[in-house]
């Protein structure tokens, strides 16, 4: 009977999952990364929302979409439907282990781990650092646990990239017993930014050691910048807030916003975490959606308004890691909007021509992976992250070992 790894990423009203097999990704060195046999989605998961559960094979052909009723609108019934749907394809695959994408590892989980209950009561002692994705991310492990009994699970922490990063980047100027208490710079997304670095070695392999920002943009948004193929500094910090406007999320605001919102607006903690989290961003901004797209095809003065502030908050931090880097020599974009709004990666490079950047229209309007002339002296692409050949490479070596 053949293994099989399957990744799990569990969100607050959705759940993805793939399945790899286990021996393409023992033939892996890490750089290129399998493709998964399959990859699921369920959305809509959670008390008045309509969920539905679709998978797709590795070129994108719809296998099963259909509607999640009753207890299947849970994370524990999204999960079984799924694996009720992959044990009546009969190819017999045996679940060897189960890999979970973990927002927060804190200061202690620095790479990948197998969990075992003093693990996960680790992990929900990290809550308090991200309330909106911890508790959806142990939940999915919980419901991994129940329906892959003695099937060993493993951690794979998007705050661990980043834990390379030199010292001065990881400090608040905050007294340095707060520091030392875990109140630091930790950065996120470091899954996504590990399979860019896998894929640069593929696909360009002289830059796979330089300089290089990426850009993930999506309804969640930061930028890392990345040299030798490490984390040098992010926009991300304490929390998932930080650092870029977000679809729904603030990005950099000051500290003392807060305490205005509190003090003079008589808001609680409960009312600001809402607002910042869910009420502010391009939602906010416009007024019309979250959505970039929708947006995009918004006539209403606020939506153009938000598009713009979201283009020069990408230009603004780019020059700052650029900084950082002392220089850059690539820059790449990802996630939802990075790898497909054209337009708006248009407008970004034409902005960044100052860092060297010679924009090639045509390509980028294409689908082309280059989005910049031959003679640019600092490259620019686009390429498609995968979080989950990450977390079951991760997962294969940690099940090795």
């Amino acid at each position: 009977m053949a293994d099989a790894l399957l990744t799990l990423n569990a969100g607050s009203s959705s759940i993805k999952v793939a399945l790899f097999d286990a021996a393409d990704e023992a033939r892996s060195d890490g750089h290129v990364l399998p493709a998964a046999l399959w990859s699921g989605q369920a959305d809509g998961l959670g008390a008045g929302l309509k969920a539905r559960l679709r998978v797709r094979d590795a070129q994108g052909n719809t296998l099963h979409d259909a509607a999640l009723d009753g207890a299947q609108a849970s994370h524990q019934g999204a999960l079984a439907a799924l694996l009720d749907w992959h044990a009546q394809q009969g190819d017999g695959r045996r679940i060897a282990g189960v890999g979970h994408r973990i927002v927060h590892g804190g200061t202690d989980f620095v790479a990948p781990v197998r969990i075992d209950a003093q693990v996960l009561e680790a992990l929900a002692r990290l809550e308090p650092l991200a309330p909106l994705h911890q508790p959806h991310n142990l939940a999915g492990v919980r419901a991994a646990m129940a329906a892959f009994e003695g099937v060993p699970q493993v951690a794979c922490f998007d705050t661990a990239f980043h834990a390379v990063q030199p010292e001065v980047n990881r400090r608040f100027a905050l007294p340095r017993a707060l520091h030392d208490a875990g109140v630091r710079r930790y950065g996120f997304h470091g899954l996504s930014y590990e399979s860019i670095v896998a894929q640069l070695a593929h696909v360009a392999p002289g830059l796979a050691q330089r300089r290089v920002i990426v850009a993930h943009l999506g309804n969640g948004a930061s930028m890392c910048g990345i040299a030798l193929g490490r984390s040098v500094a992010t926009t991300m910090t304490f929390s998932p807030l930080d650092g870029l406007t977000m679809g729904t999320r603030c990005g950099h605001i000051d500290a003392a916003v807060v305490l205005y919102l509190m003090r003079s607006r008589g808001m609680s903690a409960d009312q600001v975490e809402t607002l910042l989290f869910r009420e502010s961003g391009l939602l906010g901004m416009s007024g019309v959606s979250s959505d970039m797209r929708a947006l995009e095809a918004s006539a209403e003065p606020a939506a153009a308004e938000a598009i713009g502030h979201f283009v020069e908050q990408v230009v603004q931090h780019m020059g700052s890691l650029a900084s950082a880097l002392r220089g850059v020599d690539a820059i790449v974009f990802t996630g939802g909007i990075g790898e497909n709004a054209a337009g708006l990666r248009e407008r970004i490079l034409e902005d960044c021509e100052w860092l060297g950047v010679n924009v090639d229209a045509a390509a980028n309007r294409s689908g082309a992976q280059r989005l910049t002339t031959p003679e640019s002296p600092v490259s620019a692409w686009v390429l498609r992250t995968d979080e989950e050949a990450v977390i079951a490479h991760h997962t294969a070596q940690v099940l090795r070992a």
